[in-house]
Parts: structure tokens; sequence; C-alpha cells
């Protein structure tokens, strides 16, 4: 059986600690020096100190920046109540760059405090 976690590169650990379990609810469960284990609903996130500029790829030339990015794989977080995590993502230094509402429920589209782009979604009960 297979199993997922995710890793999310930030440019300071206690920043990102924040943020996570703060405006989003993750709850920490180990801190080590360059990255640390949170836990959201069962799926193991882990925040990976990385420096600003240094390189992501071992055969490439790209360099780290964490300025707001757009990536094809991002993060949902579903929540009870879109508009208190949407205050306490930006009271947190997170962004919200849109929502889209319909019968299925709501979305707010948000970015964390080192440009990472992620949703909260609420769906309707059926």
């Amino acid at each position: 059986m297979a199993k997922i976690s995710i890793c999310i590169d930030v440019s300071s650990i206690d920043k990102g600690i924040d943020f996570y379990c703060e405006a989003l609810g993750c709850t920490l469960i180990n801190k080590r020096d360059s990255y640390t284990e949170l836990l959201f609903d069962g799926i193991t996130i882990y925040l990976s100190e990385k420096e600003d500029g240094s390189n992501p790829l071992l055969n490439h030339h790209a360099k780290r920046d964490f300025e707001r990015h757009w990536t094809p794989v991002h993060l949902d977080f579903h929540v009870d109540n879109i508009q208190h995590s949407v205050e306490k993502i930006i009271e947190y230094d997170g962004t919200k760059e849109g929502e889209s509402n319909g019968d299925w429920g709501s979305a707010a589209f948000c970015a964390d405090p080192f440009g990472n782009g992620f949703c909260v979604i609420h769906y309707h009960s059926k």
C-alpha cells in the first residue's frame, strides 16, 4: 500500500509552522532544524527550509524563489468556514487571489507567504 505525503519548500521553518498551523489548522508533529512534520486530516505535510535562489534540480540551472509562482499541482484544504479560513490566511501573511461559488459549494484561491498556491474549499452537504 502506498502512502502520500506532501513536501513544501519554505524560506523560514518558523514562519511556515505559524502559517500552516495557525492559518490552516495543521498539527505540528515533529520539528527539526531544516524540516518540520505537520499533519492535516491524516495527511503528512513536510515543510523543508530552503534558501532563496538555491537550485532545486540536480541537472538543471533553475533557481528557487519564493515570489508567487504557478504550478499545475496544488493543495486543497477542505474547511468548515471559508470566510474564517481566509481571514486567518491573510492574518498570517498569505493572500486570497479569487473565489468561486456554485451549487457544489465555495472555494477561495490563495497563496502562502512563500508563493505556493492552494485552495480552501467547502462543499455543500447533499
